[in-house]
């Protein structure tokens, strides 16, 4: 594939640096570039410039009959839009060809998968080791601030207002979201901060969550305390062995809480980071014994006559 793309490295090399420059996490970037590699492929030598809708229509479809399925399908098509926005903010091509094409529909009919607040108050608990505070207050602001992976590792000490107990979140698309923090949590966070190890380098001398090797913590190290966490959950309860649970679940479970809790869909979007609420409305499925109980309070004015007949 590297030689059908020959003489579109400049392009790439523009988009490699405009992702990295924006904070796109790793496996984005890597994602991202697999799936603009795959679509310049197929031009056959065109210029970018020169591509248009039925080029990129070829490419999906191309995808698709490969066996990709439409998660994947949308994701390409997302890299080569973002793609051709940078191009265009760069003046190297006019038009952005994938930007009015319709998304592949997704099947939505799985019940995802979130622990109820008495779950996750007790996979705090399973947290353990010779870091443990850091460890439960990296739990914590995943289980009770909704923070992503990314965002945890991103976090500086600057971010955290001590006094207010405010936390600025750096998220995706390098946009900030301020969470006002319950007081325990703030708490937590502030005698995280007080045991907090020095980095060894400048580059992560403002890291608010430092690994054992003096560096900024990665996001391995983040996935892994939660797995080892809700591992020891799934052991204590067998029942839950079934939900497929992990990092994301917990900011999953955070959201579900808030709209149990009566927090309206705006909130909980400010709250998430989200910017578009379409992607909020994937957190507002609700438990079969939340709708009962909502339903409970439901009391039809049934005609007596009507009601005599059953």
């Amino acid at each position: 594939m590297d030689d059908m793309i020959e003489g579109y490295e400049r392009d790439l090399s523009l988009f490699s640096n405009y992702m990295k420059d924006r904070g796109y996490s790793k496996e984005t970037q890597v994602g991202y570039m697999r799936d603009v590699r795959r679509f310049l492929a197929t031009l056959g030598g065109k210029p970018p410039g020169e591509a248009d809708k039925i080029d990129v229509m070829h490419y999906l479809t191309e995808i698709r009959e490969a066996g990709a399925g439409a998660r994947y399908r949308n994701r390409s098509q997302s890299a080569v839009r973002l793609f051709y926005k940078i191009l265009r903010e760069f003046d190297r091509v006019t038009a952005n060809p994938a930007m009015d094409i319709p998304k592949a529909k997704v099947a939505k009919n799985r019940m995802p998968s979130f622990l109820d607040k008495s779950e996750l108050d007790e996979t705090l608990t399973f947290v353990s080791g010779k870091y443990k505070l850091r460890d439960t207050a990296i739990m914590a602001l995943m289980s009770y601030a909704g923070l992503r992976v990314g965002e945890i590792v991103r976090m500086n000490m600057t971010d955290f207002d001590t006094k207010s107990s405010i936390l600025g979140i750096l998220g995706k698309g390098e946009k900030w979201r301020y969470v006002p923090l319950p007081a325990e949590l703030g708490e937590l966070l502030q005698a995280c901060l007080a045991q907090r190890m020095k980095p060894k380098s400048r580059r992560d001398e403002q890291a608010f969550f430092v690994s054992q090797f003096g560096r900024r913590i990665s996001r391995r190290m983040v996935q892994t305390i939660a797995e080892n966490s809700l591992a020891g959950l799934v052991e204590a309860h067998p029942e839950l062995s079934g939900k497929r649970l992990s990092a994301h679940k917990l900011r999953h479970s955070f959201a579900t809480e808030l709209l149990r809790g009566g927090a309206d869909l705006r909130t909980v979007q400010e709250l998430l980071g989200h910017e578009d609420i379409s992607t909020t409305q994937i957190y507002t499925h609700i438990s079969v014994e939340t709708k009962k109980f909502a339903m409970d309070k439901v009391r039809p004015a049934i005609p007596a006559s009507i009601a005599a007949l059953r």
